[in-house]
């Protein structure tokens, strides 16, 4: 019966350290998961514009607080969908690393990880759908 017990017992710990090591801890101790956008940001976005979003000088535009993101919409998505090979100048900059196209993702993965981005690294700006993202790709 001991046995039964610690087995189950050692189930539920480790379910419950793994369900909090991919959740975040608010303010008040609250258990959050995080945005849906952040892991896909983690995997393509990161490397290039880092993990404070403040992007490497001369190569990679940072995405704090700039008209890219949280100007308009159609523009950003636009982004993602066609990357960008021409050198870019934001907030008096030059930035000469092009971006590469990001069309393989989802609409909804487009969506998650713009209005994570406009959510985040001190940005204020509404959320992206993933039908606004269906709307600017059947444009092309």
């Amino acid at each position: 019966m001991y046995k039964l017990f610690a087995l189950i017992f050692f189930g539920i710990f480790t379910c419950l350290v793994l369900q909090n090591s991919l959740a975040e801890v608010s303010d008040s101790g609250t258990i959050v998961t995080p945005h849906p956008g952040k892991a896909i940001y983690d995997t393509y976005c990161l490397t290039c514009h880092q993990a404070d979003g403040k992007g490497v000088p001369g190569m990679n535009p940072p995405i704090v607080k700039t008209d890219w993101v949280l100007g308009d919409k159609t523009k950003l998505i636009n982004v993602l969908l066609k990357g960008i090979k021409t050198p870019l100048v934001i907030n008096g900059e030059t930035y000469h690393n092009p971006m590469p196209s990001h069309a393989f993702l989802t609409d909804a993965e487009i969506a998650n990880v713009l209005t994570y981005i406009r959510s985040n690294f001190g940005n204020k700006a509404t959320a992206v759908t993933a039908d606004e993202v269906k709307t600017v790709r059947a444009l092309k």
